[in-house]
């Protein structure tokens, strides 16, 4: 069946690979990134992209305006934009950790707020979050502002589930390991890692279309190195 999904940062990485995936699929998707070019070229009558910065309220009004003017309802909904700074603590500065709870926890949870009425009690919100945001996992040095971001992002995820266990949708959250993107080979040049975008998101799009039978609340880590 047919589904109406919302992917945030789809200009590259798993994002990229997700838009492919489900409008492949069939689906019809809107594609939010601050750069919609990349998206654009995929065609498609099933795909909608735009320029939307999750962190600028003016930009997440766009998406209602939209919906009420095409779909109606939202099917799922993907939290995917991430924002990674890698430095020592040291160094690290105020608009460091600003911008990265800006992306990774407060503009999810803006277009949540916007998409939200949208959706019905089948729904599914997935946020993607990171190991390195997980309690008692391996952490990195350099990753203060993001890691702790990330594990913002996971306790905001259960809390909402709790909050909408009655009317719905789910909530789940996957707390991936390493996956070779952009964002990965920016943050640490010639690390390899054991999964591809397009692999992961594979993963994503299937765990997004089915686990809410199964899951809400819940952190799933979805990764296959140790850490």
């Amino acid at each position: 069946m047919k589904k109406n999904i919302i992917i945030t940062g789809t200009s590259r990485g798993i994002g990229y690979e997700l838009v492919a995936l489900f409008t492949n699929a069939g689906h019809n998707v809107l594609a939010l990134s601050r750069n919609e070019v990349p998206v654009s070229g995929m065609g498609g009558s099933n795909c909608t992209c735009f320029s939307c910065d999750i962190t600028d309220q003016r930009d997440i009004k766009k998406v209602p305006i939209f919906l009420n003017e095409n779909w109606k309802h939202v099917d799922v909904l993907i939290n995917n934009s991430g924002y990674l700074v890698n430095k020592p603590f040291a160094k690290l500065k105020k608009e460091d950790f600003q911008m990265s709870y800006e992306v990774n926890v407060f503009g999810a949870a803006a277009l949540t707020q916007a998409v939200l009425p949208y959706m019905k009690k089948e729904g599914h919100v997935v946020n993607i979050s990171s190991m390195g945001g997980v309690q008692g996992s391996v952490k990195f040095p350099g990753l203060a502002a993001y890691s702790s971001s990330k594990a913002a992002i996971i306790t905001l995820t259960e809390v909402l589930a709790e909050e909408y266990k009655e009317t719905g949708p789910s909530f789940n959250v996957l707390a991936l390991g390493a996956v070779q993107t952009e964002m990965l080979e920016e943050a640490f040049p010639g690390f390899k890692a054991p999964i591809s975008a397009e692999g992961m998101a594979e993963y994503i799009m299937d765990f997004s279309l089915t686990a809410h039978k199964y899951y809400n609340g819940k952190v799933l880590e979805v990764s296959s190195s140790t850490p």
